[in-house]
């Protein structure tokens, strides 16, 4: 029973999902400056681009969704062998595969955006920040409700370079995820994740905060795995510890078998205290 609910709140989620991109999509498409809107979007988030024409005819991540807009129209309209050649081109001219399937909103920044690779049933939200390397990919089909096999990114999602972001999963809005990180079950909103298999190690507040480069926070990240290390090893040196309180007492109780406080006497008479 409690398998049914939890399908029945994917399938709910994910329709939710689709249906705000496409209203996203479509205000996109609407003469309000669009293209402005992204092209300055980038460069507030890229402390690398020197102007708004730079990123508008440089940047492989801009370039490729002008392919992926016409390319997914063809999808949606059964051209289906025709929106795939289409987001062929798209893929020659920037280094970047996604799908024509995938639905994308507002403000996708792919940096760098060599090997990046965006799945058939994949859903973005507004403002996700994707660097090279990304990776969001699909499993067996049937496995998640309405036989998506790709992830759901929410609104604000940076995921850093190399990470692997598998399965029918959700990463929740402002989540971030570590460079070469393996994502392979949902990530709840406002948290870092890193590691493979990719573990919380950053709740942030609620609160919307500062750009994060790659994913990452710019003070101390603790390593989920240089943690578990440290703590065996304080496990080890607390063994050790023990083990050597033991010997010393072992050692104090032999010293005095051997050396008792008096013995027999000669005529067996115990000597005068």
């Amino acid at each position: 029973m409690s398998n049914e609910v939890q399908s029945q709140d994917r399938q709910a989620e994910d329709r939710q999902a689709q249906d705000r991109q496409a209203q996203d999509r479509q205000a996109g498409t609407a003469p309000s400056g669009g293209l402005r809107s992204i092209v300055e979007s980038i460069k507030a988030r890229d402390p690398a681009a020197r102007s708004l024409a730079e990123v508008a005819l440089l940047y492989p991540g801009l370039r490729v969704l002008a392919f992926h807009r016409l390319a997914h129209a063809l999808w949606t309209g059964g051209f289906l062998f025709l929106a795939r050649f289409v987001s062929e081109l798209g893929r020659w001219f920037s280094g970047i595969e996604i799908h024509p399937g995938a639905v994308i909103g507002q403000r996708l920044f792919i940096d760098h955006g060599t090997g990046v690779v965006i799945g058939e049933t994949a859903v973005i939200g507004n403002d996700v920040t994707l660097y090279h390397g990304v990776t969001l990919g699909g499993i067996a089909p049937g496995s998640r409700p309405q036989g998506r096999r790709h992830p759901v990114v929410e609104d604000d999602v940076i995921i850093g370079a190399g990470a692997q972001v598998l399965g029918g999963i959700t990463i929740g809005k402002g989540a971030r995820v570590g460079a070469n990180a393996v994502v392979v079950r949902d990530v709840s909103p406002g948290v870092t994740v890193v590691g493979i298999p990719a573990q919380v190690v950053v709740a942030r507040p609620a609160a919307k905060p500062d750009f994060l480069p790659y994913g990452s926070p710019c003070d101390d990240l603790p390593d989920p795995t240089s943690r578990a290390l440290c703590g065996l090893l304080n496990e080890v040196e607390a063994l050790r510890r023990r083990v050597a309180e033991l010997e010393t007492g072992q050692a104090e109780s032999r010293g005095q078998e051997a050396n008792p406080k008096w013995h027999a006497g000669p005529a067996g008479e115990r000597p005068a205290s």
